[in-house]
C-alpha cells in the first residue's frame, strides 16, 4: 500500500502539503482532486522519486513497477507500434537478458531468457500494443508510420498508449483525457475499468472520474482528505458535512454569545463575579469549530447579446477543408447544407480528424469555404474559443495588454483600471494583470481566452475544446454562464458533463459529411461501441482475407495471361467455321505457354512446399518447448531447452530466406513470360 504520514512538501516558500496523511490499498482506483495549483503534480513527483519530502515520511513497495504518461514530446522516427512497446518495460528487460545470454552462448541463461519472455508476454505483445493504438483513435494504416509524422495532440496520444503497455502495479495519469476525441474517451474508461492494479487519476472531468474511480482524494489548505467513492459520491458527502460543520458553528456562536452577554452584564457585581468567572473559564476551554470558508467560487457571465440575428448563419452545399500555398485544395467535410438559428445549443460530435475544428474555424472566419454558399445573419457576433489557446493568444503580452489590444480592435474607449476590474473577475488580480502569457499555466490561459469572448459581446459562441486544462469549478461556472447566454451555442468538448448541461441538438461530423444525430450522449456511447465492433470486424475480414490470398500466392504462382494476339479483321464474308479454328489455335497457343512455364516454375515451387512445411513443422517444436519451460525443468533440461530453440530460431530464419528466395524466382519467370 502507499502511506504518507505527516507529509511536508514546499515549492519555494508555498507550502502544498501540511503534515499531511494518507492511505492507498493495493488495487484501489482513487482520484487526486483540487484547485489547480494546490500540489495534485507534485504529489505524483514525490511518487515518481522527482521530489522529496521537507517532512514525514511516505512508504511504497520498492517492487513495484510504475507506469505514467511522460508529459514531454516524444522526437523519434521510430514506428508507433515500436514506439509503444517500448512501454513494456519487462518485456524490454527480457530481451536483453537474452541478447547477453545469446552473446555469452550460456544455454541454461537463454533457456531461462526464453522462459521468462513466456511470462511477459512477449508472443502476443505487438498485437497488444497495436490494440491500444488503434483504441486511441489510430487507425491500422497508421500502426508503422513514425511518431514524428504525428502531430502534438496525436503524439501525446502515443505517450498514453506507452504508458498503458507497462505492466504497473501503480499506475499514474495525470490529465490523461485532454488530448482525446469523445470516442478514444469511451475505450480509455472501459480499459481502464479492467486495469487490476493501483491507479491515482488527476482529471478535471467529473463524468470520467464517476465511471473509473472508486475512491476520492480532496486537497485543499495543504490537507490531504480521503472519500471512498467517486467523486459525485464526494460533493454529496463534502455538502453534507459543510451543512453539519456550519451548523455546529452556528449553534456554538449562540452559546458563546450567550455566556459572553452574561459575563458582560454581571462580571461588576459582587454577588454574581463568581458565576461570571465561571463562565469565562468555560469559554476558555471551549474547542472552537471552525466556520465554513470555502474558496471563492469562481462565477462569471456572458453579456446580453445587442442583438439575434435569426437565421444567424445559412449554409448550402459548402465544402469545407484547407488550401496549401499553391492553391491545393483538401476538403474535409462537403455536402453541407444547414442553418443555425437563435437561442440553438448545438453540441458538434465526431472522432478527431473529421473535421469538427475546420467547421468551427471555417463559421469563425479562419478559414474560407472551398465552394457553397455561406450567408451570416445581420449583426453577427462571433465569440471564438480556440482549441489551442495560443491560436489567438500573444505569447509575449500580458492579459492586460490583450484586453487593451481588444477594447481599441472593437472600438470600446475603455480605461485601464476598467480593464484591470474586468480582468479580475476572472482572476487575474495584481502582479498576473503584467505577467506574460508565455509563462502562464495552461488553465490561466484558457481563462484569458474566455474573458475576451466574454467582453466582445458576442450572440453566436463557438467553443472548441474549452475545457482542457480548466479546474472543475471553473468548468461549472463555464456551464452556468452557457445557460444563462441568450445566443446561440455551437460547442465541441469531450466533457460530458457540459455537453448534457449545455446542448439540446447534437450533429455528428463524419464520413466527410454532417448529419443530425437523433438520441442523447447515452445513446452516442452504444453507437461509438457499434462502430468499433464493425471496425474490429472489417479488420479481421481483412486480414483472413490477406492471410488467404497469400497461401493461395505461394501454394499457386500466378501466371500471367498473354495478351492476345491481334490480327487483322476477317472479311464480312468469313463464315463461322474459321472463327472456330482460329479460337482453337489461340487455346492451344495458351496451354503451351503455361505448361512451359509450370515446368520452369515447378522446381521452386517444391522448394516453397519444402520450406513451408519444415516452417510449420519447427513452430510446432518450438510450442512445445515453451510449454515444457512452464513446468519448470532441472537445469540440464533447462540449458537443453534453451539450445534448442535457438537453433529452432536459425532454421526457420534459413527456411523463409528459402521460401522467399523461390517466390521470388517463380515471380520473375511469371513476368517474363
Amino acid at each position: 500500500m502507499i502511506t504518507l504520514t505527516d507529509l511536508t512538501v514546499r515549492r519555494g516558500t508555498k507550502v502544498l502539503l501540511d503534515k499531511a496523511n494518507l492511505t492507498i490499498h493495493p488495487g484501489e482506483k482513487a482520484s487526486l482532486i483540487g484547485r489547480n495549483g494546490a500540489g495534485k503534480s507534485t504529489l505524483f513527483a514525490l511518487l515518481t522519486g522527482d521530489l522529496t519530502e521537507d517532512g514525514g515520511e511516505w512508504f511504497m513497495p520498492k517492487s513495484w513497477r510504475m507506469a505514467q504518461v511522460a508529459q514531454n514530446m516524444p522526437e523519434t522516427d521510430e514506428s508507433a507500434t515500436d514506439f509503444v512497446l517500448a512501454g513494456d518495460t519487462r518485456l524490454v528487460e527480457c530481451n536483453q537478458q537474452l541478447a547477453l545470454a545469446e552473446e555469452s552462448g550460456d544455454g541454461e541463461a537463454i533457456g531461462m531468457a526464453y522462459a521468462e519472455l513466456s511470462d511477459a508476454g512477449a508472443f502476443d505483445a505487438q498485437s497488444r500494443a497495436q490494440t491500444l493504438i488503434m483504441g486511441l483513435g489510430f487507425s491500422v494504416a497508421e500502426l508503422n508510420n513514425p511518431v514524428n509524422s504525428f502531430s502534438g495532440g496525436w503524439r501525446m496520444r502515443l505517450q498514453l498508449a506507452r504508458a498503458l503497455m507497462c505492466p504497473a502495479d501503480l499506475m499514474l495519469l495525470d490529465e490523461p483525457t485532454n488530448h482525446l476525441d469523445l470516442d478514444a474517451l469511451v475505450w480509455l474508461e472501459a480499459w481502464l475499468k479492467r486495469y487490476e492494479g493501483t491507479m491515482i487519476i488527476i482529471s478535471h472531468d467529473r463524468e470520467f472520474l464517476d465511471a473509473v474511480t472508486r475512491v476520492t482524494v480532496n486537497l485543499d489548505n495543504a490537507q490531504l482528505t480521503r472519500f471512498g467513492g467517486n467523486y459525485s459520491t464526494f460533493e454529496d458527502v463534502r455538502a453534507q458535512q459543510l451543512t453539519l460543520q456550519q451548523a455546529a458553528f452556528s449553534k456554538q456562536q449562540d452559546r458563546i454569545a450567550h455566556l459572553q452577554l452574561f459575563i458582560d452584564r454581571f462580571k461588576a457585581k459582587a454577588s454574581k463575579a463568581k458565576q461570571a468567572q465561571s463562565r469565562v473559564k468555560a469559554l476558555e476551554r471551549m474547542e472552537r469549530v471552525a466556520q465554513v470558508i470555502t474558496a471563492a467560487d469562481f462565477t462569471f457571465e456572458f453579456k446580453e447579446p445587442a442583438s439575434l440575428p435569426n437565421p444567424m448563419i445559412t449554409i448550402r452545399d459548402a465544402v469545407v477543408g484547407y488550401t496549401a500555398s499553391d492553391g491545393t485544395q483538401t476538403p474535409i467535410v462537403g455536402g453541407i447544407t444547414r442553418s443555425v438559428v437563435a437561442g440553438q445549443r448545438i453540441g458538434l460530435l465526431g472522432a478527431n480528424g473529421q473535421g469538427k475544428s475546420t467547421l468551427v474555424k471555417t463559421i469563425a472566419g479562419a478559414l474560407k469555404t472551398l465552394s457553397g454558399e455561406f450567408a451570416e445573419g445581420k449583426g453577427l457576433s462571433v465569440g471564438y474559443f480556440a482549441q489551442q489557446e495560443l491560436d489567438v493568444l500573444q505569447v509575449k503580452d500580458s492579459p492586460l495588454e490583450h484586453m487593451i489590444a481588444l477594447a481599441k480592435k472593437l472600438g470600446i474607449n475603455a480605461r485601464e483600471q476598467e480593464l484591470r476590474d474586468f480582468l479580475g473577475s476572472f482572476r487575474f488580480v495584481g502582479a498576473m494583470v503584467g505577467q506574460t502569457v508565455g509563462t502562464m499555466s495552461g488553465g490561466e490561459k484558457a481563462r484569458l481566452v474566455l474573458a475576451m469572448v466574454v467582453y466582445q459581446r458576442p450572440n453566436l459562441l463557438l467553443l472548441d475544446e474549452p475545457t482542457n486544462h480548466l479546474d472543475l469549478t471553473t468548468r461549472e461556472a463555464l456551464a452556468m454562464a452557457l445557460n444563462a447566454f441568450s445566443g446561440t451555442v455551437m460547442l465541441v468538448s469531450h466533457d460530458r458533463a457540459l455537453l448534457r448541461s449545455v446542448c439540446d441538438d447534437f450533429w455528428l461530423v463524419a464520413k466527410g459529411g454532417i448529419t443530425e444525430f437523433e438520441g442523447d450522449l447515452d445513446d452516442y456511447q452504444v453507437y461509438l461501441l457499434d462502430q468499433a465492433k464493425q471496425q474490429r470486424e472489417a479488420a479481421n475480414k481483412a486480414a483472413n482475407k490477406a492471410a488467404k490470398q497469400a497461401i493461395s500466392n505461394a501454394a499457386a504462382p500466378v501466371i500471367a495471361t498473354p495478351a492476345p494476339v491481334v490480327k487483322a479483321a476477317a472479311p464480312a464474308t468469313q463464315d463461322d467455321g474459321d472463327s472456330r479454328v482460329n479460337q482453337g489455335e489461340k487455346r492451344r497457343e495458351l496451354a503451351a505457354k503455361r505448361q512451359a512455364i509450370a515446368s520452369q516454375t515447378k522446381p521452386f515451387q517444391q522448394q516453397i512446399t519444402a520450406a513451408e512445411t519444415n516452417m510449420a513443422k519447427l513452430e510446432l517444436e518450438r510450442d512445445a518447448l515453451n510449454r515444457e519451460l512452464l513446468a519448470l525443468p532441472s537445469a540440464d533440461k533447462l540449458a537443453d531447452i534453451g539450445r534448442r530453440l535457438k537453433g529452432i530460431d536459425d532454421e526457420l530464419a534459413g527456411a523463409e530466406t528459402k521460401w522467399l528466395e523461390a517466390s521470388q524466382a517463380i515471380e520473375a519467370l511469371t513476368e517474363q513470360a
